[in-house]
């Protein structure tokens, strides 16, 4: 993101494309490096995901979660330092923001919210899909690379696509505390949407995913099932809402 949007860069302004590609390639190494160590759980709305349905260890998650956030921090500061001189090269706050979390195009939180439930439900049904078939060996990274990347280009140009907790949140504390030349604010306004959003979706892709292929219509997907339907009733009643009030 920063090599697209910081002034200077070789690679300024070479768009959405490349802010995808890059993604989705960075998260295939992050998997091939530490898949063998964690399982690859570099996302808290994945690990929580999986813990609903079963697949994980709910005793382990805090330990996990904990671990996402300390290393997206981590990631987080690099960038700074990787970035220096552009910082001050780049007049826009928000720009500099946009290097650490994400924005929405159109601020509409509950639409914002949907974004994300619906790119990170993607996701979660996406990787479950991906780990019942059998690939070659060492192929799989890849495979949820091409998801990350297929989401970023379909899905999320809305939002900026998080459809991760901690790769927003955590970048976005680390933008708060460091010493970057002419930032504004942190956004902590939206700050919530790309946390609750991922975790919403990707817990429902989980139990979606259960019921669909082991027939495990429980409690818990009626619930869920319930508050992801409000939150797609809210999205359109908001937008009918914006609708009138542009005509007026």
């Amino acid at each position: 993101m920063g090599g697209v949007v910081l002034n200077k860069t070789k690679a300024q302004n070479s768009g959405w494309i490349v802010i995808t590609f890059g993604w989705g390639m960075a998260v295939t190494m992050a998997i091939y490096v530490v898949g063998k160590f964690s399982g690859a759980h570099i996302n808290p709305a994945v690990t929580l995901a999986l813990a609903t349905i079963g697949e994980f260890p709910w005793e382990e998650v805090p330990a996990y979660i904990a671990a996402q956030m300390l290393g997206a921090g981590f990631g987080a500061v690099l960038v700074y330092f990787h970035y220096m001189p552009h910082w001050r090269e780049t007049q826009e706050a928000d720009l500099k923001l946009a290097v650490f979390s994400t924005g929405p195009a159109i601020r509409h939180n509950v639409s914002n919210l949907l974004s994300e439930v619906i790119g990170t439900f993607i996701l979660v049904m996406g990787i479950l899909g991906i780990g019942a078939n059998e690939f070659t060996e060492g192929l799989n990274p890849l495979i949820v690379g091409l998801l990350i990347f297929s989401i970023g280009l379909s899905l999320g140009s809305t939002t900026g696509y998080a459809i991760n907790p901690a790769r927003d949140l955590a970048p976005r504390i680390a933008h708060f505390f460091l010493p970057i030349p002419g930032k504004g604010g942190s956004d902590w306004n939206y700050s919530w949407i790309p946390v609750v959003g991922p975790i919403v979706g990707g817990v429902y892709g989980a139990l979606w995913y259960d019921a669909l292929f082991n027939g495990n219509f429980d409690v818990v997907f009626w619930v869920a099932t319930a508050v992801v339907t409000a939150i797609f009733i809210l999205a359109f009643l908001g937008d009918r809402k914006a609708g009138r009030n542009v005509i007026s």
